[in-house]
């Protein structure tokens, strides 16, 4: 049985990545910040005996460490980095205080800092699977050939940096054999997405076969969950 760990998997395209792949037979490993409170993941849990529900905030190092000693020697074919913030900010800039410094470092701290973090602390168990991979959700937002409007600086800039550190750390990690892919899921039906967007399970399909059509001279790269390249 493949093993895949996803965070931020209590909600939205979490959750969807997660009725998935467990549908499929994997062995998923969710996570969350709040499991007690994590309703409709724990209702799935309930129905799939190979999904085991764990707490992770990826911004402690504490959490990442307590999921790295749960998992122990287990091999993981996938880790999918999921979890991620928007903050809305506002588009005047000072000296009419449009920008919250301390909101923009909180942004930065989840949605960057927390999955480079994160798979740092998997490698090992990474190294040790037949997949081999770490996906990432980013946006794109992240793409800078892209910004043709102002605002939402502190999401963007997130993305843009989770993009320029993954694309760095796929080649630090292909000695060992694992990939890393970079994936924009469009515009989705989910609380951070628009309403007129495509719903969840066809994402996460798109997104799959993406995943699944996946070789190693594919690291490294930003691709839409419909297959095409996106620009950086």
């Amino acid at each position: 049985m493949p093993n895949i760990l996803v965070t931020g998997s209590n909600r939205g395209l979490g959750l969807e990545i997660v009725r998935q792949f467990a549908q499929d037979g994997w062995r998923v490993f969710a996570t969350c910040r709040h499991p007690a409170e994590a309703d409709a993941l724990r209702e799935l849990a309930a129905s799939h005996e190979q999904i085991s529900i764990h707490r992770l905030d990826v911004t402690l190092a504490e959490d990442v460490r307590a999921i790295r000693w749960e998992l122990g020697e287990t091999p993981l074919d996938i880790l999918f980095n999921n979890a991620g913030i928007y903050l809305e900010d506002n588009d005047t800039l000072p000296p009419l205080g449009g920008i919250r410094y301390e909101q923009w470092l909180r942004v930065l701290e989840v949605n960057t800092l927390g999955a480079v973090r994160l798979t740092e602390a998997l490698l090992d168990n990474l190294a040790h699977s037949d997949k081999r991979l770490v996906t990432v959700m980013t946006s794109h937002m992240g793409s800078i050939a892209d910004i043709e409007t102002k605002g939402s600086y502190y999401y963007r800039s997130s993305k843009a940096a989770l993009n320029a550190a993954m694309r760095g750390l796929a080649v630090a990690v292909r000695p060992r054999g694992i990939g890393i892919l970079l994936l924009h899921p469009g515009g989705v039906q989910t609380r951070m997405g628009p309403n007129d967007g495509i719903p969840a399970d066809e994402s996460v399909r798109g997104l799959r076969k993406v995943i699944d059509g996946f070789s190693m001279q594919d690291s490294g790269t930003f691709i839409r969950y419909d297959g095409t390249a996106m620009p950086w």
